[in-house]
């Protein structure tokens, strides 16, 4: 069989297009077998465990999560009570106690909690004299009768409006 230079050259280039894609389907088979053992490796660790083992080690893991998981879940349960529990809701009522005295001295202050327990503070100032007073405040509501600025106090601290006036 006699082929002429032509036919030869285009042989040849053929066949050098078919060693190049082999090559490369090689390589690319290559990388995936790299990436297969190394995922390989990750699961199994050293090669050495059986499957029963490598699941009975991931259900350990799984268990000891889970644990974890409801151990902080406890956690936050108990800090979202400590949090409603604080007092955290201020408000301040600023106002002029007695009408000869500018400057608006006196002041009622409540500080509660989410569910409305707290304290209510009014300092009266007067020229010769202060007092200050504190009443219980329970679910919003005080058994010692309030003045209309610490009422107003109360109110801003539930609303979450501090009333500086």
């Amino acid at each position: 069989m006699n082929l002429s230079a032509g036919t030869a050259g285009t042989l040849a280039v053929v066949a050098c297009v078919v060693a190049v894609l082999a090559l490369l389907m090689g390589v690319g088979a290559q990388l995936r077998l790299t990436r297969v053992k190394r995922r390989y490796r990750v699961l199994w660790g050293d090669g050495t465990a059986d499957v029963a083992t490598v699941l009975a080690r991931q259900d350990d893991r799984m268990t000891a999560l889970a644990t974890r998981v409801d151990g902080l879940r406890r956690e936050v349960v108990s800090g979202r009570d400590d949090v409603r529990q604080s007092l955290r809701h201020v408000a301040v009522v600023r106002y002029d106690a007695f009408g000869d005295m500018g400057g608006r001295l006196s002041f009622s202050a409540a500080i509660i909690d989410d569910g409305g327990d707290g304290i209510v503070l009014s300092s009266i100032h007067g020229r010769g004299e202060s007092r200050t007073y504190a009443k219980g405040v329970v679910r919003g509501d005080s058994d010692v009768t309030l003045t209309p600025e610490e009422q107003q106090a109360l109110a801003a601290a539930r609303t979450g409006n501090d009333s500086e006036g």
